[in-house]
């Protein structure tokens, strides 16, 4: 069996877009030619999401905003994921290595973390306000425990005979933690990265019910109550690629770190 890298770029592009082609045909075919169907079909989102981008079809309120709000919802979520990445991996590195520190806050996080993030969200309003504040806390708590889980579990799980080759070979005890536990925790590490950079995406219209005027997940809201079905649509497709993108990012820079390792840097 042919795997994608056999079959070159043009086959494996040519299977990575049977899905989407698959499903926007069945969308097509399941919208079009009814004027009261409260889902538009794939050519009106289209023709919706190249007025939010650049104008010219409707030259109404949305027309020409996208980058606007792409940008807005952009920078709250890299704001709170690397927050959260700033946060996470030096105290899951902590807890994964300092047996008081795990005894001391493993139990409180473990109680915390099913929490949904919908949950906060009438809490975040009251102690952030109502604006782009709480936006910004709601899309960090969704980055924070992915990263933190992923980072405990690799720096809990190295392989205890790379401490005995570390120290056959002479290097320190103060050493060991450079030496071998981030480098054998990577892989882990990136995952968590990978799922909260993810969640952040996922969270950010939520996060964007806080009251905030600009933001993709601000559109959607705002066109659900308009009932502008083809916005709410075009803010999702939005999201998705950047979401996309931004894991793809993640993945490069994966894989550059971990080239050493033949199971993640191919």
């Amino acid at each position: 069996m042919k795997t994608p890298s056999a079959l070159g770029g043009a086959g494996g592009l040519l299977l990575a877009l049977c899905a989407p082609l698959l499903f926007l045909a069945f969308w097509h075919f399941s919208t079009a030619g009814r004027a009261f169907s409260l889902i538009p079909p794939p050519l009106d989102v289209g023709i919706q999401l190249w007025d939010l981008a650049f104008g010219g079809v409707w030259d109404d309120l949305y027309s020409r905003t996208l980058l606007e709000h792409a940008v807005a919802s952009v920078s709250r979520v890299y704001g709170g994921f690397l927050l959260a990445a700033a946060l996470a991996l030096p105290l899951g590195m902590m807890i994964g290595r300092i047996w008081l520190v795990r005894a001391l806050l493993d139990p409180t996080l473990q109680l915390m973390r099913p929490i949904p993030v919908t949950a906060w969200l009438p809490l975040a309003m009251i102690v952030f306000g109502i604006g782009p504040r709480s936006a910004f806390f709601l899309v960090f708590l969704g980055a924070f425990y992915p990263i933190l889980v992923n980072t405990i579990f690799g720096v809990r799980n190295v392989e205890p005979r790379l401490f005995e080759a570390a120290r056959m070979l002479g290097v320190s005890p103060s050493a060991l933690f450079w030496k071998v536990v981030l480098p054998a925790s990577l892989p882990s590490i990136f995952t968590g990265l990978r799922l909260g950079l993810g969640f952040a995406w996922v969270v950010i219209v939520v996060g964007e019910m806080t009251g905030v005027q600009t933001g993709l997940g601000a559109i959607i809201m705002e066109a659900r109550q308009l009932s502008r079905t083809e916005i709410v649509i075009s803010g999702m497709i939005t999201i998705g690629l950047l979401g996309y993108l931004s894991d793809y990012v993640v993945q490069l820079i994966g894989k550059r770190l971990l080239r050493w390792s033949p199971q993640h840097g191919g």
